[in-house]
């Protein structure tokens, strides 16, 4: 079946990064660099996955809370994807602005809730 767009910015642009992120992994996998790419997988998924549980939060500080949460794991990947620039390979420009734009957008949402 796969995804269904939710047509809600947020919501889809994070289940696309987390995609992207799941393929940049495997790249970092062929290198050996096992680790690293479990740190990336991990805080790279969970911010499109808590962006997902906000949707159904129980209240307003419900909500804003899993976008916290969210926002916190983005600045984690945005974190790690420097790491791995310095260190080990080039970040695709992409992936560093849509990691940067999904920063942007999160915390406007928290602001405005």
């Amino acid at each position: 079946m796969g995804y269904q767009e939710k047509n809600n910015p947020i919501v889809d642009k994070s289940f696309y990064f987390g995609c992207e992120i799941v393929l940049f992994c495997r790249i970092l996998r062929e290198k050996k660099e096992f680790e690293i790419a479990h740190q990336l997988i991990k805080c790279g998924t969970s911010i499109g996955a808590n962006v997902r549980e906000s949707q159904r939060g129980v209240s307003i500080k419900d909500f804003k809370n899993k976008l916290g949460i969210a926002l916190k794991e983005a600045d984690e990947t945005a974190y790690w994807l420097d790491i791995i620039e310095e260190t080990i390979i080039e970040i695709p420009s992409q992936l560093k602005f849509k990691c940067e734009e999904l920063i942007k957008m999160l915390v406007t949402i928290i602001k405005n809730s």
